[in-house]
């Protein structure tokens, strides 16, 4: 059977590297020039795994420009995979394989269609989730489910943590469905539209952290965002300050203060006053220029944005 792969994320490299352990190596690799690489914040090199393993390598910025799809259309694929590809997949492109065109989602299809689902997931206070393989058609993530897996989230999940999660589900997903594809096994289960929801995009300038919010939303907010995400981030005195983990801090002693007054020092940290008089400790952080971080100064005095 001959493949096509397409992705250019960390989770695009760990499925083509269970794909060739499984013996199915993709005809041909479509990914991202490494000049490129700023579109994703998890962005992989797929090229010395696609040549060492023997398929033909496609470097892209879009899926569905003319040219891309002449290429492959000369290959007369018989199924293609979308693991880790931010652009929609139009037609013609959709209906060059044989097969179709089978895409990845970390959610629980029809649950949480659509951007940024693992975030989402966190911010949402979710305790379950998960990694669906579906077929790609003209909506967004409504095609047909071909496997899906369900996950555990734990009460201090992280964006890392998942998104681990996410990509070892699939990894264990792709090579057997592919599997019995080849084998004229070809599962669709239509999703339930009534059981739909859907994820708005996030920005980077979504992690300015509010400190009128509740520690509570702003633990989650930390881990949702958090790495291999652009991260949380607050301002002091013109330095940006990205928060990198947190937890509520639940006393004693009780502090009273402004919403983002820093209250105390800690070993390697500090505790800062939230919107709702509770208090969440940081334990991890990183400034944009050296200095303290002095004790009742208040975060959020300036607005600048992180490139």
């Amino acid at each position: 059977m001959r493949t096509v792969f397409v992705g250019a994320v960390e989770g695009s490299l760990e499925a083509l590297k269970a794909l060739v352990a499984s013996g199915q190596t993709p005809d041909l690799v479509v990914t991202l020039p490494p000049s490129k690489s700023a579109r994703h914040s998890d962005f992989a090199d797929l090229s010395d795994l696609a040549r060492g393993s023997g398929s033909q390598l496609l470097y892209t910025t879009d899926i569905n420009d003319a040219a891309t799809v002449s290429e492959i259309s000369s290959r007369a694929p018989d199924l293609a995979l979308v693991i880790g590809w931010s652009q929609i997949c139009r037609e013609p492109f959709r209906s060059l394989p044989r097969h179709g065109t089978l895409g990845f989602h970390p959610a629980p299809l029809p649950q949480l269609r659509g951007r940024a689902a693992i975030p989402w997931t966190i911010l949402a206070g979710l305790e379950e989730t998960a990694a669906s393989l579906f077929w790609i058609d003209a909506g967004c993530d409504t095609g047909d489910i071909a496997a899906q897996t369900f996950i555990q989230v734990t009460p201090r999940e992280t964006a890392r943590s998942l998104y681990n999660k996410q990509v070892s589900a699939m990894c264990e997903l792709l090579p057997r469905v592919v599997a019995e594809i080849s084998a004229g096994k070809i599962t669709r289960l239509p999703q339930d539209p009534a059981g739909a929801s859907y994820c708005a995009k996030r920005r980077p300038e979504d992690g300015r952290i509010d400190w009128t919010r509740s520690a509570v939303q702003l633990d989650r907010l930390i881990r949702a965002v958090g790495d291999p995400y652009p991260g949380a981030f607050t301002e002091l005195d013109g330095r940006l300050v990205h928060i990198d983990s947190a937890h509520v801090f639940e006393g004693p002693p009780l502090y009273i203060g402004l919403p983002g007054q820093i209250q105390d020092q800690t070993d390697g940290g500090f505790r800062v006053s939230c919107g709702d008089f509770t208090c969440l400790e940081v334990t991890s952080w990183r400034a944009s220029s050296p200095g303290p971080l002095p004790r009742h100064a208040v975060f959020g005095a300036s607005r600048k944005v992180p490139a």
